[in-house]
């Protein structure tokens, strides 16, 4: 069973051009998905032959997510995902780690990318328990983001918001700042936020790459000093270790060596 909520208009067939690179279908690349074309992985291998850790780098983002949504479901009993720029499917999506555990959760997804309105119904297999549902709205309305998740979440309920690899794209970082207060802001104490975004301070091989690559005329993505990504949790509580560079958060993997860092920060904190 499949619960579902789109915009208006969000059943029109979206248009987009195949003969050019895209972001988002770049990304899945790098993540080993499938929803890309010829001319995406060309991009994908330019930008790796120039910085070969960008596979890494993705990867643990995705690594990142899993680990932290096992530690709400598991741990702190949350059951409501809100999960914004979503991106492409590929594995270990935020349903399929929430519903592996606890298979009554329910998730709402949120992008307004036309490519990625296109792969929606891979998102949308729920569990009979529980429910997925997928709301075309921009990052940058928060309140009508608020408004389409209720249709599908109880938010007077402890929620999860998911912002992965997202904030990156708000070229302003006050603008930034103010859309997670407001998402937010409409949660209820006991909720969560879970942030993780490329940073700069850490890799500078990663950080002429990304500064090249938006000079393109690409979709820029804009890295962020630590400190900057770590004021996105202001009035928060963090859960231990805080911000971290994301192999560093939890590793699921023991023993002497720990991982090392690269130039991916994230964290996770709980509303009071």
């Amino acid at each position: 069973m499949t619960d579902h909520t789109t915009a208006p208009g969000a059943q029109a067939q979206p248009e987009f051009d195949a003969s050019v690179p895209h972001s988002a279908r770049i990304w899945n690349y790098w993540l080993g998905g499938k929803d890309n074309y010829a001319v995406d992985e060309a991009a994908g291998d330019a930008y790796s032959a120039v910085y070969p850790g960008i596979v890494t780098i993705a990867r643990s983002s995705r690594a990142f997510l899993r680990r932290s949504i096992r530690h709400l479901v598991a741990e702190a009993g949350i059951r409501q995902f809100l999960d914004v720029g979503t991106g492409l499917p590929t594995v270990d999506n935020t349903h399929e780690v929430a519903q592996g555990i606890a298979p009554e959760s329910r998730i709402v997804y949120v992008d307004n990318d036309p490519m990625i309105l296109a792969h929606a119904r891979a998102l949308l297999r729920s569990t009979p328990q529980g429910a997925t549902s997928y709301v075309d709205v921009s990052l940058y309305e928060p309140d009508r983001i608020l408004t389409a998740a209720a249709e599908t979440l109880d938010l007077t309920r402890p929620t999860a918001l998911i912002l992965s690899g997202i904030l990156g794209h708000v070229p302003d970082y006050d603008e930034a700042r103010s859309i997670v207060r407001r998402l937010l802001d409409g949660l209820p104490s006991g909720s969560y936020l879970s942030v993780n975004d490329g940073s700069r301070g850490t890799d500078p091989d990663y950080e002429r790459a990304q500064d090249g690559y938006n000079e393109t005329g690409a979709v820029p993505y804009f890295l962020r000093p630590v400190a900057r990504i770590e004021a996105f949790f202001d009035g928060l509580e963090l859960v231990e270790p805080g911000v971290v560079s994301v192999p560093l958060w939890r590793p699921e993997e023991s023993g002497a060596d720990a991982p090392a860092p690269i130039g991916q920060h994230g964290g996770l904190a709980r509303k009071p």
